[in-house]
C-alpha cells in the first residue's frame, strides 16, 4: 500500500531515516578492465540479492525501418545460447528459487534477477553467457523468428487491443514528431515483421558488450564479494568495440500548433480527457525538472491536489483529475493535465472547469505551505524507497544508464528539498503558459446515434 506522508509527519520521516537504511545506502562504484561499470549497494536485512544488467541502448537508438528491435532483442535473450537451450535460462533461475525479468524503454534495456545471495555467482554466470553467446538464426521456429511472432501478439494484446493506449500511441507520436522518442518502444507492427535475424545479429554486436553495460548487485553482498564475482563471470569478456556510445538523443522541439485528437471504440466505459503540453526532462533541466514536479503535485497530485478538490470534491464534474509530467526519460516528456467526466458532463464542461482551475492557478500561485508540503512528500517517498532492494538497484542502474551519477541519485531528496514557491510556480507557468500549443485527446465511447466506432 502506498503510503502518503503529509505536513508535518513528511517533515519528520526525513529527519527519520532507519539506522539500516543509513547503512544499506553507501553504493560503492568501479569499472572491471573491459569498460563494465559496476555498482554495489550493500543491504545486509536478509541474505537475497538483486542483479541488474542494464545496456545503454533502447528505442531511441533504433535505425529508421527497424523500429521495435530493441524490445524484440530483450525477448531474444531469455531464448538460447550456445550452452543454453532455448528457455533454460529461466529454468535455471526458478530452480534456485529466484525470480528474473526485463524491461525495455527508450533509453536502456535492463535484466535482472533476485535470488538467495548464494547463488549471486550463478546468475552472473548466465547473464555473461547471453552476453556473448547467444544463438539467432533463420530456423522459423527458432529464437528471433519465433520471439518476433510474440512480439506481434503482444503488440495486438496490449496496444492494438487497448484504445487508451492507441490514443496515446497517436498522442506521443505528434508530440515527438521527427525525435527519435516518436515511435512506441514496441514498435509499429510492420516494421516488427519485417526484422530479420541479419539485424538481431547487427544489433548484438553493435551493443551487447561489457563496455556499454552497467552491473548492479544490490543486496547481502560487499563491494569485494561483488568484485570477486564480476572479475570471475564478466572480467573476462573481451569487449567488442562496437558499442560506441553514441547515443541518438536530441532536445524535443515545443509544439508549433495545438490539435485535438479524439478517438472513439465499443470498449471504452469512461471517457477520459487529456492535454499534452511539452514538458521536460531532470537530465537535460535537473533542477527545473524537480520545479515542476512539485508544482504539479500541488495542482493535480492526488486527492487533496487543486485539481481534485475543485472538479471532484466541489463541483462533481468529474471522477478523478490529475497532473503528472515524464521527467525521466533523457529528453523532454509530455506534462498531462487529464481528468474523467461524472456521468452526463460533456466534454466541454469537463474542460471548461479544469482549465479554469489552471489557469487560477497560473495567475496567484502556490503558497509556501503548498510548496512544502508537495516536496516534503516527494523527498520521502525518494527516501522510503530505499527500504526495497530492488528499487535501489533500478534507481542507480537507470540514472547511469542515462549519463547520470551516483551523486544524483543520493542528492535527489536534499535537492528537491530545496525547491523554493517561485521555482515550482514559474516551472508550472512555463509549461502552461497561454502561448504554449498542447495536443488535446478525448477517449470516448462510439456516437450514440450512429454506433460507429471510427476515431475522429
Amino acid at each position: 500500500m502506498k503510503q502518503i506522508l503529509t505536513g508535518g509527519l513528511a517533515a519528520l520521516a526525513l529527519s527519520a531515516l532507519p539506522a539500516f537504511a543509513e547503512e544499506a545506502w553507501k553504493p560503492t562504484t568501479f569499472n572491471l578492465d573491459n569498460g563494465m561499470q559496476v555498482v554495489v549497494v550493500p543491504d545486509h536485512r536478509a541474505p537475497v540479492v538483486t542483479h541488474m544488467v542494464w545496456y545503454k541502448v533502447g528505442a531511441v537508438d533504433e535505425q529508421p525501418g527497424k523500429s521495435g528491435i530493441a524490445h524484440l532483442f530483450e525477448h531474444v535473450m531469455f531464448q538460447q545460447t550456445d550452452t543454453l537451450a532455448p528457455g533454460e535460462f529461466d529454468k535455471i533461475v526458478s530452480r534456485n528459487g529466484g525470480q528474473s525479468n526485463a524491461f525495455t524503454s527508450w533509453d536502456y534495456t535492463a535484466y535482472f534477477e533476485r535470488v538467495a545471495k548464494e547463488q549471486l555467482g550463478t546468475m552472473m554466470g548466465l547473464e555473461a553467457d547471453r552476453m556473448v553467446n547467444l544463438v539467432i538464426n533463420d530456423d522459423p521456429e527458432g529464437p528471433f523468428i519465433s520471439e518476433r511472432d510474440v512480439v506481434k501478439e503482444e503488440r495486438r494484446q496490449r496496444i492494438d487491443n487497448n484504445p487508451g493506449v492507441i490514443l496515446q500511441e497517436q498522442v506521443l507520436s505528434k508530440l515527438w514528431a521527427g525525435h527519435p522518442y516518436e515511435i512506441t518502444v514496441i514498435g509499429k507492427m510492420e516494421e516488427v515483421a519485417a526484422l530479420t535475424p541479419e539485424d538481431g545479429l547487427n544489433f548484438y554486436h553493435e551493443y551487447y558488450s561489457p563496455e556499454n553495460a552497467i552491473l548492479v548487485v544490490a543486496g547481502d553482498v560487499t563491494p569485494e564479494e561483488v568484485r570477486a564475482l564480476a572479475e570471475e563471470h564478466y572480467g573476462k569478456i573481451q569487449p567488442t568495440g562496437t558499442a560506441h556510445g553514441e547515443r541518438k538523443w536530441q532536445s524535443v522541439p515545443l509544439l508549433t500548433q495545438t490539435e485535438t485528437i479524439v478517438y472513439r471504440d465499443p470498449k471504452v466505459r469512461q471517457p477520459v480527457w487529456s492535454r499534452y503540453y511539452n514538458g521536460t526532462s531532470e537530465t537535460r533541466e535537473p533542477r527545473e525538472s524537480l520545479a515542476l514536479d512539485v508544482g504539479l503535485e500541488i495542482l493535480g497530485g492526488g486527492m487533496t491536489s487543486r485539481l481534485y478538490q475543485s472538479v471532484v470534491e466541489q463541483q462533481q464534474l468529474a471522477i478523478d483529475a490529475s497532473s503528472y509530467a515524464w521527467t525521466t526519460l533523457h529528453d523532454e516528456g509530455p506534462a498531462l493535465i487529464t481528468a474523467s467526466p461524472a456521468p452526463g458532463v460533456s466534454m466541454d464542461d469537463l474542460e471548461a472547469a479544469v482549465m479554469a482551475e489552471v489557469s487560477k492557478v497560473l495567475e496567484e500561485g502556490f503558497t509556501d505551505e503548498e510548496v512544502v508540503r508537495a516536496r516534503n512528500k516527494l523527498a520521502a517517498s525518494a527516501i522510503y524507497s530505499r527500504d526495497s532492494q530492488s528499487t535501489q538497484a533500478n534507481n542507480f542502474g537507470s540514472t547511469l544508464a542515462l549519463g547520470g551519477t551516483i551523486e544524483d541519485v543520493l542528492s535527489y531528496p536534499d535537492r528537491m528539498k530545496s525547491i523554493t514557491t517561485e521555482e515550482a510556480i514559474a516551472a508550472v507557468r512555463k509549461v502552461f503558459a497561454p502561448d504554449r500549443h498542447y495536443i488535446e485527446a478525448q477517449l470516448l465511447p462510439p456516437v450514440a446515434e450512429t454506433g460507429t466506432d471510427a476515431a475522429e
